[in-house]
């Protein structure tokens, strides 16, 4: 494999290099130290610059999508429950009954929303206990007190991602 296609598969290992090089906000260098990618970090930085020129540019399609909040939820075995969830991952649903708030957005959401918002929400300290998208919903659940704080953030994350 050569240094060029080596470089482009790490970078695809680690998405946010991807965005950062779609973006053009990327330090080529400190990238090539990065990467565990054999060979001399003046080839790899090259690599980088000439993978970075193949790439589309970063443009976020213009989108729109509301975002509603509802509070008393709970974590719950599928077995034991008889209501409708919220959500449901494997034998875990969230549903009525417990001390949990949901941040919805519907819209114009998509599959790789939800990865932003997790990594925006680890960054914010907030501590997430589901995260899904499904069709135009996109849905984080965490503990009461981050209600309001998970509202104002998702809003954010999604007011830069629907820009």
């Amino acid at each position: 494999m050569s240094t060029a296609e080596a470089t482009r598969d790490a970078v695809r290992s680690q998405p946010f290099l991807l965005h950062a090089l779609r973006a053009g906000v990327l330090n080529y260098t400190a990238a090539a130290s990065f990467l565990e990618v054999e060979g001399e970090n003046d080839a790899v930085a090259t690599a980088l610059r000439r993978f970075a020129e193949e790439l589309p540019a970063y443009e976020p399609a213009s989108r729109d999508a509301r975002v509603t909040m509802k509070s008393g939820l709970g974590l719950q075995d599928a077995a034991e429950t008889d209501s409708d969830p919220l959500l449901q991952a494997g034998g875990t649903v969230v549903t009525d009954g417990g001390s949990l708030t949901a941040v919805l957005a519907t819209g114009a959401v998509k599959p790789a929303d939800v990865g932003t918002v997790c990594a925006r929400f680890d960054a914010e300290a907030i501590d997430l206990h589901a995260a899904a998208v499904a069709g135009e919903s996109l849905v984080v659940v965490v503990g009461r007190r981050d209600g309001p704080p998970a509202v104002q953030t998702l809003e954010d994350v999604l007011a830069d991602l629907l820009a």
